[in-house]
């Protein structure tokens, strides 16, 4: 028999005043690093816990858009917990761990949110935290803390369940290979193969024979029977990655796949029945190309009856971090080179990169600099050209808060092109809040 030594919490809550108890909890944390921000990601509270962790006083930060790495985002998550590097007012890096919880007003939607701040002591301890993190933000083999990609999973989560075909949505480098292995891997058809081809690869004729097979003689050089992808994949997942770049003399043949189950190798006279479950992606909208004409409505139809869009690396920075601790453990297991620290410089211009080739060209960056450096810390200059390129630019610029308009005018243009026009993205770079970024960008005709 379970004995409560003590009511329920809301209760308990309904014996006080909300707001006199709110405010002694404040006065009695005052020394934790804890933070509420408000719907905008503009700071309401600062504690002098925080203060002193981060060398931001509440002059510096009060009614403002928050440093950066500590925005809060609306979660269905009650409690989030990351493992983060933040920038000090002296320009270090802090190792933390990030705890944050989403406030809702009185109809229950998003207010804002309360952070807590606990520092990590080394970078072997922020390296630790990150990995104990990782076993909650492992989605079979995605890594991610972001809130929009949570939403990712549970559609993915759900539609495994089904046979229905699933068109993943996606820039590349993005991680849309192991999306379509993770639906595979959560259907029932995880024993049979998964494969996958990528359909911008190969010339229309080869892409037919990989898909669908040939019997000997349908062509010079066929010289014996080959089965495809399809018959390979009987029972399985097969993946079509850059769908939008099959011919559409092929996509007639795909359609009918999808539609009778069946279909006829390459230079023969019988049909083939096939069982296979059909993943698709695309950087590219296929509606637009539909207006072209380069795509069947009808097949674009078939392959997104389950449409899902991957956010870019750019849009969830929280994961950079994360990512980029994963792949230097990947890289420390080989044994030849450990990086153990990030230096300030290089973690700042690594979370400040707009990352166009997404994890993928994150990874490729994290390979470079073990290629190129030696030693325990990852050094600004063992970037690749780009990044060194970039630093060497924010250098010329004051800062953001000293900024001319000239300068403002010409750093708001750069963050549009960085971000290909976004204005979220656009407006993160730069430490604005889109309302800010879009009353500037009229100011000055951009």
């Amino acid at each position: 028999m379970n004995i409560s030594l003590a009511p329920p919490l809301p209760d308990c809550l309904n014996l006080f005043d909300s707001r006199a108890l709110l405010l002694n909890f404040f006065s009695l944390s005052e020394q934790q690093a804890f933070y509420l921000l408000d719907n905008n990601q503009q700071v309401v509270y600062w504690s002098a816990g925080i203060a002193q962790l981060l060398g931001y006083q509440q002059a510096d930060v009060i009614h403002k858009r928050c440093p950066y790495g500590l925005e809060i985002i609306p979660s269905d998550t009650p409690r989030v917990e990351s493992a983060v590097p933040l920038i000090d007012a002296d320009g270090l890096t802090k190792h933390v761990s990030k705890s944050t919880c989403n406030l809702p007003d009185v109809t229950g939607s998003f207010a804002g949110g309360l952070g807590l701040l606990t520092l990590c002591q080394s970078p072997h301890e922020a390296a630790k935290t990150i990995r104990k993190l990782d076993a909650k933000q492992n989605f079979h083999g995605i890594l991610s803390r972001s809130p929009a990609m949570q939403a990712v999973f549970q559609i993915i989560e759900n539609a495994a369940e089904t046979t229905a075909t699933v068109l993943v949505r996606g820039e590349s480098g993005a991680g849309k290979e192991l999306v379509a292995k993770a639906i595979h891997r959560l259907s029932a058809r995880h024993d049979a193969p998964f494969l996958a081809i990528n359909c911008a690869a190969l010339s229309g004729n080869l892409l037919e024979s990989e898909l669908f097979g040939h019997v000997r003689g349908a062509f010079t050089g066929a010289l014996k029977d080959h089965k495809g992808l399809f018959q390979r994949a009987h029972g399985g997942t097969l993946f079509l990655d850059e769908v939008a770049e099959m011919p559409l003399e092929l996509q007639a043949k795909l359609l009918r796949v999808i539609q009778e189950r069946n279909y006829i190798p390459v230079g023969g006279d019988r049909s083939i029945a096939v069982d296979v479950r059909l993943v698709a992606a695309t950087h590219r909208s296929l509606r637009e190309q539909v207006k072209k004409g380069e795509f069947r409505e009808d097949l674009m139809y078939r392959l997104r009856v389950v449409p899902l869009f991957i956010p870019p690396l750019r849009e969830r920075r929280e994961d950079i971090s994360l990512l980029l601790w994963h792949f230097i453990d990947v890289h420390n297991a080989e044994n030849y080179r450990r990086i153990e620290q990030i230096d300030p410089a290089a973690m700042q211009v690594l979370l400040d990169y707009a990352w166009p080739g997404n994890v993928r060209e994150l990874h490729n960056v994290v390979e470079y600099a073990f290629a190129v450096g030696r030693g325990t810390v990852l050094q600004l200059h063992e970037l690749p050209p780009e990044f060194r390129e970039l630093s060497h630019q924010d250098a010329h610029l004051p800062p953001a808060k000293h900024w001319t308009k000239d300068q403002e005018s010409a750093a708001i243009t750069s963050a549009l092109a960085e971000c290909n026009g976004k204005v979220t993205p656009a407006a993160h770079l730069l430490g604005m809040s889109r309302a800010t970024f879009w009353r500037k960008r009229k100011q000055y005709g951009i």
